[in-house]
């Protein structure tokens, strides 16, 4: 299950919105609803790192390490938010979380430039993999009639 939505993540990474933001998200927003968030933070930091691969790390590897490592704890936070609270609150905490503050995060290394230019795309992206990821997980839990809710 886990390489299948890595695969998937690469198969994301190679629709690019701008520059390295790209589709490779949602399965791991989808991984850490479904299977836990640490199998989320995998998930979604190999894929960041496979869309940065496929863009040639245009902010510098340890820059794109950096930002696998924010979206890791991203996805964790995610899932643990999921659990506690309605899921529309979540889908604007994940958001915001993997835009807005993303992008905030990068200000002491590139400026507040690179703030204005990226907050719009990253969070437009960002909300679209995790409304995808959430609906995917609630379509499954609806079609299999309990609540799936594993964590190890």
């Amino acid at each position: 299950m886990i390489a299948m939505l890595i695969a998937l993540s690469a198969v994301g990474a190679l629709i690019k919105v701008f520059n390295t933001v790209a589709f490779d998200s949602m399965p791991g927003y989808f991984a850490a609803l479904y299977l836990g968030g640490w199998y989320g933070a995998i998930v979604i930091s190999l894929g960041h790192l496979l869309t940065a691969i496929s863009s040639g790390f245009p902010l510098g590897i340890p820059i794109h390490i950096y930002i696998a490592i924010q979206m890791a704890l991203f996805a964790y936070l995610f899932r643990f938010f999921y659990k506690r609270f309605n899921t529309y609150i979540v889908i604007i905490i994940g958001t915001l979380l993997n835009g807005p503050i993303s992008a905030l995060l990068l200000v002491p290394v590139f400026g507040w430039g690179f703030f204005i230019g990226w907050s719009l795309p990253l969070t437009v992206a960002s909300f679209i993999n995790i409304l995808l990821a959430t609906i995917i997980y609630k379509g499954i839990v609806k079609m299999s009639g309990e609540r799936i809710d594993r964590e190890i």
